[in-house]
Formats: structure tokens, sequence, C-alpha cells
């Protein structure tokens, strides 16, 4: 999700604000973690069970932004990666980097992604955006359709922002008019945590009826596919009362995922940094604290009445530390993310429904493009316990 140094700035100052009441500071503390962020590597990982995954899809998402940030050759990142017996990857449509002027559409990077992702056989969703696509800074519009910048603090709806639903339509139609006849695309993905607020770099929101006159247009586009819709679940009392604040006049984005997606996908980060503190980090880890259950046991009560396939979209598998791009230091490991925790962390959220009939549509890791950046620095142990979870079980 990418949004750590942005996020950390205010999330204590208005947790605060928002908790209030003393009874809320107990749920706080034990959610807290003060640690070097540099731990040792250990053959945990190794040690793990595994929840079998049964009928459940696994795959990755893919972010060629990212792996040049992180020096890595994209296509060469993205081969390694599908030579993985995964099923499914995510890509993304970028909507600033395929129309970069009025009149151009460039689908060059997609095409090749697309292309070889088909060639190794396996199934994509793909993000059209196009307001905001995953990966940081999440919003990807053309600077000619933000000559003068959204209003802060408002909600962007089609009346006061009419050209930018234009061009928004325009492209999610065009994208899906040039690879609806690719047999290997299975969903398509409209906006990305649509309707909540970008970190902290912005507070303008899209509003529910914004994102579904895209969804209509994909619609009217191609009729065939499931549409899916993405939105982050707090796993921690501050992030919850904070997301909820913000979110208070049309609710989140996983409500509008249920209201206007065939599948919901949950973005589920149970450990991430806040701030260094003098050669440590401050974590919050709350994700198994049973007051954070009951969202969870919402959404997924919702889908076994009938309210469509449940999908893990970012299933946190690279370190959220307190700085944009993960670190990667030699021969050790990030506290938010080591590599077992890619393995515990994908075990946590199969059991929210094995051993019952009611299994997950598909589990999605996040930061793929990370483990090749470790495996390149002599560290494969990422990559390891990944197939660990793909071993039939």
């Amino acid at each position: 999700m990418d949004r750590c140094k942005a996020v950390r700035r205010s999330w204590l100052h208005n947790a605060a604000l928002a908790m209030g009441s003393a009874g809320l500071l107990l749920p706080l503390v034990s959610e807290l973690r003060v640690k070097r962020p540099e731990q040792p590597l250990t053959n945990r990982w190794q040690r793990v069970p595994v929840l079998p995954h049964g009928p459940t899809r696994l795959g990755i998402s893919f972010r060629p932004r990212q792996a040049r940030l992180m020096g890595l050759a994209p296509h060469a990142t993205l081969e390694t990666l599908l030579g993985l017996p995964f099923e499914m990857v995510r890509l993304g449509a970028y909507w600033d980097s395929m129309e970069r002027r009025p009149t151009m559409f460039d689908a060059a990077e997609l095409d090749w992604q697309v292309e070889a992702a088909e060639r190794a056989g396996k199934h994509i969703i793909l993000c059209l955006g196009a307001v905001k696509t995953f990966g940081y800074p999440e919003c990807f519009v053309p600077a000619h359709y933000m000559a003068e910048p959204i209003r802060e603090r408002r909600l962007v709806d089609p009346g006061d922002h009419p050209a930018l639903l234009r061009g928004a339509t325009a492209f999610v139609s065009r994208v899906v008019e040039r690879y609806r006849n690719c047999p290997a695309i299975i969903a398509w993905q409209v906006e990305h945590e649509a309707i909540d607020p970008l970190g902290m770099e912005h507070s303008w929101r899209l509003s529910v009826e914004f994102v579904r006159r895209e969804v209509e247009a994909v619609r009217i586009a191609d009729s065939t596919r499931p549409i899916m819709m993405n939105g982050f679940l707090p796993t921690s009392t501050p992030v919850r009362l904070h997301q909820r604040w913000r979110t208070r006049d049309q609710g989140d984005s996983l409500s509008a995922a249920h209201e206007l997606a065939d599948i919901v996908g949950i973005d589920f980060y149970p450990r991430h940094a806040l701030a260094g503190i003098a050669g440590r980090t401050l974590y919050l880890d709350g994700s198994r604290r049973p007051w954070q259950q009951h969202r969870r046991k919402q959404l997924l009560s919702r889908a076994a009445r009938g309210g469509g396939p449940i999908m893990i979209a970012e299933g946190q598998a690279e370190p959220w530390e307190a700085v944009t791009t993960p670190p990667s230091p030699s021969r050790r490991g990030m506290y938010s993310c080591l590599p077992e925790h890619v393995i515990e962390n994908y075990n946590q959220c199969m059991g929210w429904t094995w051993p019952g009939p009611s299994r997950l549509w598909a589990y999605l890791f996040w930061g793929a493009e990370y483990w090749v950046l470790r495996e390149q620095q002599g560290d494969p142990e990422y990559i390891a316990a990944f197939r660990r979870v793909l071993e039939p079980g």
C-alpha cells in the first residue's frame, strides 16, 4: 500500500483526539510496539504451519514503478515472478503514464505485462483506476486534468468535476475495450480503495456517485466480466477511528465495494510503523485483538448471505516501515514483515473461513518486487516462504 511516510505523521494525534475517553486507551496501548526495526533473520519461516488454500486462488500484484524505485528491471522482475507456480496476477493501468498528453494513449508498458502474464498461463485482474491505482502515491491523474488542484476536504463529485469524470470514464472504457478480448483477464478492478482518503497527502476523496459512473462505464464496455473493488481493513484502534472519522459522510471503500462491485477485495496490513524514536520504531499491531474482529466478521457474514465473493486484494508480504520504500538491510529483516510473516499473515486470513465451506475467492500477496530485490541481495527467504504457501497441501 506504500503510504507509510505520509500516514504516520498524524495518526497518533488524530487518534488521540478521536478516542477521547480513557476506556479506549488500554486497547491502544496493547496494540503499540516499540522495537528495533532491523531484526536478525531466522529459519522460523520454515517451521510455521501453512493452512491449505483449497479452491482459493493465490497470486501477487505487480508494480513496475516500484521495481524501478528498487533498482530492478521491470521486465526481468515480472518474468522472474511469473515463473512461480501461482494462479493470478493483478496489473495496473496507470492513467498518467498512458495519457501523458490530451491526445495520447500509450499502452505499451501495460501491453507487455498482459502478454507476459498470458504466456505464463496466469489469470489477470486488471486495475483500471482511473483516478486511483495501487502503488504509491496512488493518485495517477494526468497533469492536464489537474491544472487546478482539487480542493482539500471535499468530495470529488460528478457535478463539480465534470471534465475529470469525462476523462476518467473515457479512460477506463478505452482500456477495457483494448483488453476485453484477452481471455486471461478474469476481472476488472475499478479505482483503488475508491472512496478512502489518499493517506495524508490529500484530504479530498472520490464520491460514491463518481465511482458509480466509472463502474457503469466499465459494465457498458464489457458486461461479461465481474468488477472487483477493494478497501483497507483497519487492524488497530487508532487507524480504525481515524478512518471512521474521515469517511463518516459516505462510508468507506469496503462499503462502496459491497454496493457497487461483484467481488469485494480486502487490503490487510496487520503490522506497520508509525515513526522512528532514537534507534527504535513505534509500530501498530492490533489485528489479533478481539475488538478488531467486528468489521471482518461483518464482511464475511454479508458474503455468506449472498453478497458476492470476498478476496484479499493485498495481503502484507513486505515491510511497512516509516519510509516509503521498504528498507532491505543485509542479512537482516524489518520488524514489520519478516519472512515468517508472509506465511503468518496468509494463515490469519485463511483462518477466517477455514475449515468452513465459505472460502476466500483469492489471496494476493503484496510486495513481490521486494522479494526479488532480497533474492538478488542474497536473501531468498521471502520467495522461499511464498513457495511454501504455494505447495499443495
